[in-house]
């Protein structure tokens, strides 16, 4: 069977109080399945000053906040289908979702803090390739939705708002850029014009019924080497693709080639 393009896996990463560093890398938590969507909000902080304006004419209003940003995200957890490494092996779905939850749960100064009694949630980063939010977990919540005969939750989806008590612009990789840095195939990262992109950055091609990588090839102008294309996505069989398949075109690697 033709093997099927793996995405990169969302991570849930502890960060240090003043969200500079990773810390507790025991903590950190793969995602089971990636979410189907992203959603993030802006908010300024606006107040209307007692007494000004007329009530007939425009309201004056004033800028009194830095503005915040939020991301809601929907995470699904299901302990009877693979689970990836990276997690562990476990027939009980919170055993999955308490890693979650971890991120939600107040913690006290560590000693000598002044004040020494302040409970924080620890601050969380949400990395998806490209994509990286900041934050404090405001709200979870979990839904279990499938039981075992004995009574084990075996599906769970979690509702996830994280938020962030600034507005700033998400910094992204100019994959055309010269000097941006992507993995070759050894691993290590080479300079010069990007030949391929990070796992889960790219758009993927998604492959019709009875289609192989040279009828893809040629629906997109010719222009990607359908052998490339093969090797870089591990493809075996170019000619046989399964329905549905997920396939980055837009990669070209070195090396050998499927003939």
């Amino acid at each position: 069977m033709p093997n099927v393009t793996k995405l990169a896996k969302a991570e849930l990463r502890q960060l240090d109080a003043k969200f500079k560093q990773t810390i507790n890398k025991d903590k950190w938590t793969l995602v089971q399945f990636n979410p189907d969507t992203l959603k993030v909000s802006y908010a300024n902080q606006i107040q209307q000053p007692p007494g000004s304006g007329d009530q007939n004419g425009a309201q004056a209003q004033q800028f009194v906040g830095a503005g915040s940003m939020k991301l809601a995200v929907q995470l699904v957890f299901d302990v009877t289908a693979e689970i990836p490494a990276g997690l562990p092996q476990v027939n009980d779905v919170r055993k999955l979702t308490k890693r979650i939850t971890y991120f939600i749960t107040p913690a006290g100064n560590p000693a000598g803090a002044n004040p020494p009694k302040t409970y924080i949630p620890p601050a969380v980063r949400f990395l998806w390739g490209s994509f990286t939010f900041d934050g404090i977990v405001e709200g979870l919540e979990e839904n279990l939705e499938l039981f075992s005969s004995d009574g084990r939750p075996l599906r769970a989806t979690l509702s996830l708002t994280l938020t962030q008590q600034k507005i700033t612009a998400f910094d992204v990789p100019d994959l055309t850029d010269r000097a941006f840095q992507v993995p070759n195939r050894s691993g290590s990262a080479s300079k010069g014009k990007s030949q391929g992109s990070q796992p889960g950055t790219a758009p993927l091609k998604e492959a019709p019924s009875g289609s192989n990588l040279q009828s893809l090839s040629l629906s997109l102008g010719g222009g990607p080497d359908w052998r490339a294309v093969a090797s870089a996505n591990g493809i075996e069989n170019p000619r046989l693709l399964q329905p549905g398949q997920l396939i980055d075109m837009q990669v070209s690697v070195q090396g050998p080639t499927l003939e």
